[in-house]
């Protein structure tokens, strides 16, 4: 009896030290063999798949700004805070007369439970969000065109977690996670006098783990609606995906909807070209296959594209993690235009026809890198610059750094973090600071 405890107990210290071994291989973080900038570009490097059971866990500590100090803006620019004391504001909305609507929200509660849940709480805990959402539209004016917003107001509250605005004539239109919601405009007021018509439904069901729906107007007045997927590479079923991982067109004058490009794993800032009916939108691609894959993007998408997510990344590149397609649509992947580097985690962007900083910065696009989770060493945490051409899309250059230090030194705590970047109606840069709670102003120095 005592030698049968005796090669239990033995049994037992080599299973602990075995699955101890096997924990830390799978937990160990991959570390990135290639810098952002060989991540971007019209030609991104491809680097070699590294399949993970644990994703790579480098979470920056959120903390705040010390008075007195703020990003660092490009040379020739400077930057300061047009608004404070916001509550993690996400995307802007810059009105004909010049005021600005701020959507304050937070992810609505989510029903992922066990240890992936618990998982994902602390991280976005860590990184400053996961709290309460304040459901609301902030108004900021700034009447005496000092640079400063004197006049900052709950315009539309009661909301359900608020993202995409647009404006159409005199109906401001805003997405909720779940809804679009149809408001009567009228300049000036700061406070929404009227009542909201829901226009369509849109998809929240599941965990809902990507719940923004940005949202942009095109020159007819249709409506376009960034939907991401609620999931990785569809591990919970392709039918928790239906009309996810797509660009929606509604149609508010029948309210017709339908999916307009697919296999977006999360379209989030939505755009048209300046002068065109040409849309384009920035992505944020998969997870787990290692810090220096997938890049993120920016593309155009146009009727009937399709960008191949799950199965498919980067113009046809096979996850093998994924179960083949019955019918095999390799073919049809189209390519993104522009890589910004892996796991930066794109979110708003604008164009920059209306931007007042100098030629610099004319023809091409601003957009704001939420920053990474999941990436050793750590990329994103700024906001940069595309250049683009006579043709209408990004030259062969790399990404220019427009605004940056939202990372401390030490790559282990920031002081913010851009979520959405757009020009205000005096030609200056306005940059949603969602986790710094602020609206700062890039403006020329001097």
């Amino acid at each position: 009896m005592r030698k049968i405890l005796k090669y239990a107990a033995i049994a037992l210290a080599v299973l602990i030290v075995v699955g101890g071994i096997i924990l830390y291989v799978l937990s160990r973080p991959d570390v990135a063999r290639f810098s952002t900038a060989e991540l971007s570009g019209r030609v991104p490097v491809m680097a070699s798949q590294n399949a993970q059971t644990i994703p790579t866990m480098n979470v920056p500590e959120a903390t705040s700004w010390p008075a007195g100090q703020a990003p660092r803006a490009a040379p020739g620019l400077k930057v300061e805070r047009f608004a404070e004391g916001l509550d993690h504001p996400r995307s802007m909305l810059v009105l004909p007369n010049g005021d600005v609507l701020v959507a304050e929200a937070e992810s609505p509660p989510r029903k992922d439970g066990g240890i992936e849940g618990k998982i994902m709480k602390s991280m976005m805990s860590k990184a400053g969000a996961g709290g309460a959402s304040a459901n609301r539209i902030t108004l900021l004016r700034d009447a005496d065109g000092d640079g400063k917003a004197e006049v900052k107001t709950a315009y539309i509250t009661g909301l359900n977690s608020p993202y995409g605005m647009a404006l159409v004539g005199k109906t401001l239109y805003v997405a909720n996670t779940d809804a679009i919601l149809a408001f009567p405009y009228v300049e000036g007021e700061t406070t929404m006098s009227g009542k909201p018509a829901k226009l369509v439904d849109l998809p929240a069901k599941g965990t809902n783990r990507h719940w923004t729906k940005s949202l942009v107007a095109a020159p007819n007045g249709w409506l376009y609606v960034g939907v991401g997927a609620d999931s990785n590479i569809g591990e919970k079923g392709m039918g928790n995906e239906v009309r996810r991982a797509s660009v929606l067109e509604v149609r508010p004058e029948n309210k017709y909807m339908r999916t307009f490009a697919a296999g977006l794993r999360n379209p989030v800032g939505l755009a048209f070209y300046p002068g065109s009916e040409r849309l384009w939108t920035v992505v944020n691609e998969r997870d787990m296959l290692g810090s220096d894959l997938v890049p993120d993007y920016l593309t155009d998408v146009t009727e009937g594209d399709f960008y191949g997510w799950p199965w498919y990344y980067w113009g046809g590149f096979i996850d093998p993690r994924v179960p083949p397609e019955a019918e095999d649509r390799r073919q049809y992947v189209k390519r993104p235009e522009y890589g910004l580097g892996a796991h930066v985690a794109p979110l708003g962007f604008t164009f920059t026809d209306k931007l007042d900083l100098g030629e610099r910065w004319a023809n091409g696009a601003l957009i704001a890198l939420h920053g990474s989770w999941n990436r050793e060493p750590v990329a994103g945490y700024d906001v940069v610059f595309v250049k683009f051409g006579a043709n209408g899309k990004p030259v062969d250059a790399l990404p220019v750094t427009f605004l940056d230090q939202f990372l401390a030194k030490d790559g282990k705590t920031t002081r913010g973090r851009p979520a959405d970047v757009k020009v205000a109606k005096d030609g200056s840069a306005l940059v949603a600071d969602d986790t710094g709670n602020t609206i700062w102003r890039v403006s020329k120095a001097g």
